[in-house]
């Protein structure tokens, strides 16, 4: 078994696909190899019948970490030589999933934990879950279409405070902002998740994927352009001094100083 195999955990029954983090003793951190894991089941999930709907989860006291930093470093997602980086390939897949895709949260969701849930259908957060999105505090800017799709979600002011300052927030926070379809207790949010998404299989399928295709239509196109953007101004901020200083200090475990930047 794969190493992604293994920190990447897929279930089908009942037409619901559950694609699981498993690697809770890092915090649920992602990899390439994870991101081309998940890349690769949601494009076998759009194309294969019998799935019905998908579910994304971690574990009941963390859901994503974000990227590992260290596996981010080794393998920067910088295209190169007209490739796709595994991120970039996950980010798309995800935004252009034709399918229902809910996510069931709880603990922490840093990064791309907290990005990828703007392109599910339902997201159901346990009371301890907690969001950030901390591009700025890296050198780095958001991701994932981010910085077109907070602004649309939670209004300007509110977006600003969250990918300007990259602070936590709050489930409470993120259900009234429109991030969150319901609030439960930690142990209960992966049930009723699943429950949720049992009903959708049940439903006809071509007026589900109808509907969200209808309900995304006019935006699509303009979310891939942004996430392409992003990517490039990503690449680039990921080269300078700051970047370099965020990342120094979080592998040195010190507190980054950028007076001079």
């Amino acid at each position: 078994m794969s190493e992604a195999s293994q920190d990447i955990l897929t279930h089908l029954e009942a037409g619901v696909l559950t694609i699981t983090f498993n690697r809770v003793d890092k915090k649920n951190s992602i990899t390439s190899a994870m991101y081309g894991a998940m890349a690769d089941a949601l494009q076998a999930a759009e194309a294969e019948p019998s799935t019905r709907v998908v579910v994304l989860q971690g574990h009941e006291t963390i859901f994503s970490a974000g990227n590992d930093i260290a596996d981010f470093l080794h393998r920067p997602p910088t295209p190169a030589d007209g490739s796709h980086p595994p991120v970039f390939r996950f980010l798309h897949g995800i935004a252009s999933f034709s399918k229902p895709l809910i996510a069931a949260v709880c603990g922490p969701a840093v990064g791309v934990g907290t990005t990828m849930l703007l392109h599910c259908d339902l997201v159901y957060a346990g009371d301890n879950a907690a969001f950030s999105m901390p591009f700025v505090n890296l050198g780095l800017c958001p991701e994932a279409a981010s910085s077109l799709l907070v602004p649309q979600m939670m209004g300007y002011h509110r977006a600003a405070e969250a990918l300007l300052l990259g602070e936590p927030f709050m489930a409470e926070a993120a259900l009234e902002v429109g991030l969150v379809n319901r609030v439960l207790p930690p142990s209960e949010v992966t049930h009723y998740a699943q429950s949720v998404a049992r009903k959708l299989a049940a439903k006809p399928m071509g007026s589900l994927m109808e509907t969200k295709r209808l309900m995304k239509k006019g935006q699509m196109e303009r979310v891939h352009q942004q996430m392409d953007e992003e990517s490039v101004v990503f690449g680039r901020l990921l080269s300078e001094p700051a970047a370099k200083e965020a990342f120094g200090a979080f592998m040195e475990r010190r507190k980054p100083n950028f007076s001079q930047l």
